[in-house]
């Protein structure tokens, strides 16, 4: 396409067709009964580069109205209310702003969920959870000097959630950074592994939404995600990684086609440094207002059923020594209601709490036994309590069976929060046995299919498996999630970054310190004394026993398959294939060896524990982050971000994440749902001046 040309695509009833340069004259009728499905305008000359689109749907909104340009006329094309036909009506000027793959307002001005007075200090926005998608709304919002209230049921110290924890990975698209490893990434590879991975298969009802918000997602780490985190400060390392290889099925099956996961210089705790500083600093000029150990218990609604306040229980205090993680008490100090123009979930989800983990459990998907017992990647006030309370309010809640756990967790030596667990996040080499010592099949290898792993350990009937490698292994090829496990990156040494993950033989300094600490780890010198050393481990553990012989055979079996650069076995051909990718040849992956080789000594086992993280179901929401009534209409005032939306729509992942997608989901939902309420208060211009 060519800069200033303007392609309309509709569908009807069975058909579909494209008008190219081509709009209608004013009152010419349009196609019967057309649902508007994009609008595509090149703003370069490259075609593909610079692209907008926008989807609506004629079911699921009452009115939309969008412009479209050409250098000649002006025409907007308007949806009214209960009507299925559109009309076409030369507009007033307006000064829309391009908002390529940006959600837009679920109404415009006017219509059934707009404001019916201004946010103002008495009567603020409402954001509900301090985390990374709070803070990004509320950085929308303090743009546009909307008044805007955070409350968040822990202490200050605790600003920013579950993010800060994080490595800091990004899931980005034909990034800068990927073409300069030379990865040839683009919009429709990306999107065809999302769908592949995400497997939607309810797109009449619960897939409805999700399915659209994944498409604007991958458009936005496309086309908008690197420079909108790039103005605000972030950097990231120059290496791209490669998270979840994919499942061996071929081209149509789940994973990522080539390296997505960015990881931030400075990982989580600079991930939320970017949006904490600017809410911070209007905090300062009193367009924004923080109350911490303020806990929801309701949203309040009006007889018109508009979302119009919060009420809860003030906390009791913690004091200035209280370490971020720990469990805070729950003594009640006091209740608070607190009256709002609107109010924005982005409390959370289910990761923290064990037993409701348990109640949704997916025994059809996820293995025929319930895991007995897990240990926990977040701390036990990530509980999913407003994800309910909006149910109750008459919020659609949906894919509850939705989840993603971790089956490479190690129960942390030096614990913060209670049954505290690191996922190791591995490169292929290691061998992969489950419970009993039977080698896990293709292509359950490590770094591979993380839910199609844990269907088939729970299938064993036990809650862990077994990883034996070596220190050459585990220490090139072993990573830990988390911002507190890898100080080199969070501090921004470069020099300590280099000397620990390029020039050490021993590996990072945390995972030497697991290596000798954990008591999931067994060191020995032979395979005999390592096999003895993991029954010892077993027999305090409860766990199941495990021959030396059958042990011996599938080592040596693994090791044969490394005589030569040749192989019929899938994990050594992986390994092969790793070398490709000059990054990983050089820091990730160890070079392919036997196992039982002196040289890479000493052996070492490690039961790998189930770990719990993300909750991939929740909240039904449009592309405005506008939550959805259970009949299908928008809940007026009431919005919900990051994971108590299924980081988008109450399910973008579908069933499956590709990784990076976490962080990457609470950014753009917290980002349409502050745009789409600066919008709805502003007008289009507002936007616009809030942008620049």
């Amino acid at each position: 396409m060519q800069p200033g040309h303007l392609e309309l695509w509709w569908a009807t009833t069975g058909t579909a067709g494209k008008a190219s340069d081509q709009v209608p004259d004013p009152g010419q009728e349009p196609p019967t009964r057309p649902a508007i499905l994009g609008i595509a305008k090149s703003v370069g000359g490259d075609p593909g580069s610079g692209v907008i689109r926008h989807k609506v749907d004629r079911y699921r909104f009452e009115q939309v109205t969008k412009t479209l340009k050409d250098p000649q006329r002006q025409y907007t094309i308007t949806k009214g209310p209960g009507r299925r036909d559109f009309d076409l009506q030369t507009p007033k000027p307006q000064n829309r702003p391009p908002t390529m793959a940006s959600p837009t307002p679920s109404s415009s001005p006017g219509g059934p969920n707009s404001f019916p007075t201004k946010p103002t200090r008495e009567n603020p926005v409402i954001i509900v959870g301090a985390g990374l998608s709070g803070l990004v709304a509320a950085f929308e919002l303090s743009r546009a000097n909307i008044p805007t209230l955070l409350l968040d049921q822990e202490p200050r110290s605790s600003l920013g959630g579950q993010a800060f924890w994080s490595l800091g990975g990004l899931f980005m698209v034909n990034s800068s950074f990927q073409r300069r490893m030379g990865i040839r990434d683009s919009r429709s590879l990306a999107l065809r592994d999302w769908l592949s991975s995400a497997q939607f298969d309810k797109l009449e009802k619960e897939d409805y939404w999700p399915r659209q918000w994944a498409e604007a997602f991958v458009n936005f780490a496309t086309d908008e995600m690197e420079d909108y985190v790039k103005a605000r400060g972030l950097g990231f390392l120059v290496n791209v990684g490669w998270a979840e290889r994919g499942d061996g099925r071929g081209a149509k099956g789940h994973g990522n086609s080539v390296p997505r996961f960015h990881v931030s210089w400075g990982t989580g705790p600079e991930v939320v440094r970017v949006f904490k500083e600017p809410v911070e600093k209007k905090e300062k000029e009193g367009v924004v207002e923080m109350r911490f150990r303020h806990c929801v218990d309701e949203i309040l609604t009006d007889e018109n059923g508009r979302a119009v306040g919060v009420k809860g229980r003030v906390l009791e205090e913690e004091g200035k020594e209280f370490v971020r993680g720990l469990s805070s008490s729950r003594q009640v100090k006091g209740e608070f209601e607190i009256r709002g123009a609107a109010v924005i979930i982005a409390s959370g989800g289910i990761g923290g709490n064990l037993e409701k983990v348990k109640q949704n459990w997916p025994i059809d998907r996820l293995g025929p036994k319930v895991p007995a017992t897990m240990v926990m990647g977040v701390p036990a006030h990530v509980d999913g309590r407003m994800i309910d309370i909006a149910e109750g309010v008459g919020a659609s809640v949906i894919n509850k069976d939705r989840m993603w756990h971790y089956t490479e967790g190690l129960k942390n030596w030096d614990p913060i929060w209670p049954g505290h667990g690191i996922r190791v996040l591995p490169a292929p080499s290691s061998l992969w046995l489950d419970a009993t010592g039977k080698r896990l099949p293709p292509f359950l290898f490590p770094g591979c299919d993380t839910l199609a792993t844990l269907k088939h350990i729970c299938s064993t009937g036990y809650d862990y498996s077994w990883f034996i490698c070596n220190r050459t292994i585990a220490a090139r090829e072993f990573a830990l999630s988390g911002s507190e496990q890898n100080p080199d990156i969070t501090n921004k040494s470069i020099i300590q970054t280099l000397r620990q993950r390029v020039f050490s033989s021993n590996g990072t300094i945390p995972v030497q310190n697991f290596i000798k600490h954990g008591e999931d780890f067994v060191v020995k010198d032979n395979l005999e004394d390592l096999v003895a050393g993991m029954n010892e481990l077993m027999e305090k553990t409860g766990g199941q026993r495990l021959d030396y012989a059958a042990i011996k055979e599938e080592v040596e079996a693994r090791d044969s398959q490394f005589e030569n650069p040749y192989s019929k076995d899938a994990q050594a051909m992986l390994i092969n294939s790793t070398k490709n990718y000059w990054p990983d040849k050089k820091s990730r992956v160890a070079p392919p060896h036997k196992l039982l080789d002196k040289k890479y000594g000493p052996l070492i086992a490690i039961r790998m524990n189930l770990l719990t993280r993300k909750t991939l179901g929740g909240i039904e929401t449009n592309l405005s982050s506008n939550v959805m009534r259970t009949d299908g209409t928008p809940f007026p005032g009431l919005y919900a971000v990051g994971e108590a939306a299924g980081f988008g729509g109450g399910g973008v992942h579908g069933y499956n994440s590709l990784e990076g997608t976490f962080l990457g989901g609470c950014i753009f939902s917290g980002r349409a749902a502050g745009r789409a309420i600066v919008e709805e208060v502003l007008g289009s211009k507002g936007l616009l001046q809030a942008k620049l």
